[in-house]
Parts: structure tokens; C-alpha cells; sequence
């Protein structure tokens, strides 16, 4: 089904209705409960085995499973206050970290010197070396499975607790990557414009078709019954998981005028955020397939200083996400810009500047929130509702490539060109 493209699609009102207002500012989010988990027949006929209900925690196993480090292998400690680790034996840019969803206590990075290692957040050390050249990587919904990915498109997949391999697949060249928020289901775009999507162990395996182009990005809804994929060429597609056929496409004026280059969804997968090399921001309808807001930067800041040799860069999206407490947007743009959006009056609220290009940002989950990481180094923490700098956080010698917050918003774990990983403790008795 192809959405048509509508000159007014831009000034109709996102579904917000289920956010109410109360006081100065505080707000109450009511979301409608899903009637069950779906059922397995929902992913993929070929997968109707894959139980999608989130595992229960077993009592008095709150550290999961125990893995022995390899002997003589550490991080170091940094700080005078220990409260920074540092993960160095990386030989070269590490590209990706993860963190493991259960217990919050394992990282796993991947870098240039076709390394991926799997190690524990408390001292750094490592617990095994899992795969070549990396530049994806992630553990599954229930942390028993790590999954590494490299360019040239070999995916692969370790038990996390007997550290073997148990599945690989060679795939196009890798775009990106990820896994199921459910089931133990793997899923890949490729420069070949499919979306690949693989049931682990066993290997069942569905495609996703797209255009002539890269599959540059893409997400699994909360729902885990769809997808949201962008392409090189502008297009946005819903894909339905158990059919293999896109709900709603977006393209022309629809879609973007350039690559995409990343994708977010709200709590409860009716909205969607795109964001492309056009320096837009789109806000979706993920149940009508509508472009129901376009945000655009107002101003253009000024770029950071270049050195010798260097060239100017085009502004464009890197990163964005949803408020999970206020109906607010963040983008992060290449020039250093954080904006936050207002999604009810779909204008700009604050607008935060960098020193730098931001690389990823991340929303604390039950607060308004939202931390950067940019090519200067530095995680920087803001409060969305006064566009306020809060703290920041340095230590990196180089960009920041990838990082990743705990849970409990205790921890950020951080990848960087000086070939570390570090671990900054951020929380404060104030937050």
C-alpha cells in the first residue's frame, strides 16, 4: 500500500490525544494496553515457534548468568574517584557498544582492528573475544546471544554463557542491524536494499525487498508485528514482519530528499521519526502512514573550525528520538545543533549548540532527559524542558563513535577513535 502524497500532510495534527495536561508542565502519558503479546504466528510463517512473551526473571538470580574473565585480561580504572572504567584493548576505532538488557552488567564492542569483545562494566575485564571485523553489535531481548556484523556483511551469533558460535550467515554489505525486542530474531539492512530477518539458532530466514538502493537504517515498532526501514533514495517503508510486504511507503515529497540515516519510534509505536542527509526531520503516522510534521533546523549554526586540509561538511541528521515522559522530539544535527522539538505545537522549543557534530543521542527513559555524544569527546547531559546543559562528561582523546545507557540511567558506556571504551558513572542525587 503506497501512501499518496498530500500538500497538507505537514499541517495535520499528530494522534496526541492521549496526553493530558497538568500544572506547569507536568504531564501524564495514558497509553492503551496491548490486549496480549502477539502470537507467534504473527513474526513469520516460517517462525510460528518464536514465543514473543518477555522471560520472567527467575528469583534469587538477579546477576543472570556468572562468566569467568580470561585470566591476566583487564581494563584499567581511571579517575581519582574510580568512577571511570576504561575498556583498552581495542587496537584501532571502536565503531559499536551494547549493552546486555537483563541485567545491565556486560558490554559488548566491536572496532576497526576486527575485534569484538564481551566484557563487564564493573572493572572492564574481559570476558571472551567473540568475532572478526565488526562494526554492529548487540545482545538479544533476553541477553542470552550476542550477535556481531561487519561490513562486508557477515553476521554471526555466540551463546553468551558457553561462548561458542552458534550461528552465521554472510548477507550484502552491511548497513545496520538489530534485534527483535521479543523473540530471538535477527534483522539486517544491506546495501542491496533488502532487510533481512533471520530466526537464531536455527537459521529461518525472510527478505524484505526494497528499492534499487542501500537500506541505510531501520527499527522494530514496539509492537515487534512491524518494521520502519529507510533507503538511500528517500523512501520510507512499514513493513508488515509476517507477510514480508510494506504497509505504507512513503516517497517524493513524502519521503526525504536524500538518504536516511536514522529512524526512532514513540512508547507505543503510533509515531515515527526520520531523519535524512536533507537536513529534515519527518513525524509519521505509523498507523496511516502519514507525514503528519516536518522539522527543519532555523537556523544554520555556525560550523566548527577546520584545519588545515580540511573540508566543510553539509549539515544533516545523525540522531533522534522521543521524549518518554513529555510529548517532546531531540534531533541532533551535524553542525552541533540539539533541538527539541514540541510534538503538540510542532515548534522549536530550545535549541542547544555543540562544539561539535553530534554523533547519537539517547532520552532517559521516565524523565525529560537527553544525552549527546559528538565528535569533540564529550557526553553531555540536558534538560529538555529548560534546554539547560546539566553536566558533561570527558575523558575520550578522539570523536565519540557509539555509546549506550544503562536502565537505571547509571552508567554510559562510551566508543571513541582513541580506541577505548569508557564507562562514566552519571548519576546524580539530583536526577
Amino acid at each position: 500500500m503506497e501512501s499518496e502524497s498530500e500538500s497538507g500532510a505537514a499541517a495535520d495534527t499528530p494522534p496526541l490525544e492521549t496526553l493530558s495536561f497538568h500544572g506547569d508542565e507536568e504531564i501524564i502519558e495514558v497509553v492503551e494496553l496491548d490486549p496480549g503479546p502477539p502470537d507467534p504466528d504473527d513474526l513469520a510463517q516460517e517462525m510460528e515457534d518464536v514465543d514473543f512473551e518477555e522471560e520472567e526473571e527467575e528469583e534469587g538470580n538477579e546477576e543472570g548468568w556468572v562468566l569467568e574473565p580470561q585470566e591476566g585480561v583487564v581494563g584499567s580504572m581511571e579517575g581519582p574517584d574510580d568512577s571511570e572504567v576504561t575498556f583498552a584493548l581495542h587496537s584501532a576505532s571502536v565503531f559499536c557498544v551494547s549493552l546486555d538488557p537483563k541485567t545491565n552488567t556486560l558490554a559488548v564492542t566491536g572496532g576497526e582492528d576486527d575485534k569484538a569483545f564481551v566484557w563487564r562494566l564493573s572493572d572492564g575485564e574481559l570476558l571472551f573475544e567473540c568475532a572478526d571485523s565488526v562494526t554492529c553489535a548487540g545482545f538479544s531481548h533476553d541477553s542470552t546471544l550476542v550477535a556481531t556484523g561487519d561490513m562486508s556483511g557477515l553476521l554471526k551469533v555466540w551463546q553468551v554463557d558457553t561462548k561458542e558460535e552458534v550461528w552465521s550467515f554472510e548477507a550484502g554489505d552491511l548497513e545496520w542491524m538489530e534485534w527483535h525486542p521479543r523473540a530471538p530474531v535477527l534483522l539486517a539492512g544491506t546495501a542491496d536494499g533488502n532487510t533481512w530477518m533471520w530466526k537464531v539458532p536455527n537459521g529461518d530466514c525472510k527478505t524484505f525487498q526494497g528499492p534499487n538502493c542501500p537500506a541505510t537504517c531501520g527499527r522494530v515498532l514496539p509492537d515487534g508485528k512491524r518494521a520502519v526501514v529507510g533507503y538511500e533514495d528517500g523512501t520510507i517503508r512499514i513493513w508488515d514482519l509476517k507477510q514480508g510486504s510494506p504497509i505504507h511507503v512513503l516517497k517524493g515529497t513524502e519521503g526525504h530528499q536524500g538518504p536516511l540515516t536514522c529512524v526512532a519510534a514513540n512508547q507505543d509505536g503510533s509515531l515515527i521519526l526520520t531523519g535524512s542527509v536533507d537536513c529534515q526531520a519527518k513525524l509519521v503516522s505509523a498507523t496511516t502512514g502519514k507525514v503528519v510534521g516536518v522539522f527543519r533546523p532555523e537556523t544554520v549554526a555556525s560550523q566548527p573550525s577546520l584545519g588545515e586540509g580540511e573540508e566543510s561538511e553539509s549539515n544533516s541528521v545523525e540522531s533522534l528520538g522521543f521524549c518518554s515522559v513529555m510529548p517532546l522530539a531531540a534531533v541532533g544535527y551535524l553542525d552541533g545543533t540539539l533541538a527539541i522539538y514540541d510534538l503538540a505545537t510542532q515548534t522549536l522549543r530550545h535549541q542547544c549548540q555543540h562544539q561539535s557534530g553530534i554523533v547519537q543521542l539517547l532520552w532517559e527513559a521516565g524523565t525529560a532527559v537527553v544525552y549527546t555524544c559528538s565528535l569533540d569527546g564529550i557526553v553531555r547531559l540536558w534538560d529538555a524542558r529548560t534546554g539547560r546543559l546539566l553536566t558533561d562528561y570527558r575523558g575520550h582523546t578522539a570523536e565519540i563513535l557509539d555509546f549506550a545507557l544503562s536502565k537505571d540511567a547509571s552508567l554510559v558506556v562510551t566508543t571513541s577513535g582513541d580506541h577505548k571504551a569508557k564507562v562514566f558513572c552519571v548519576q546524580r542525587p539530583d536526577r
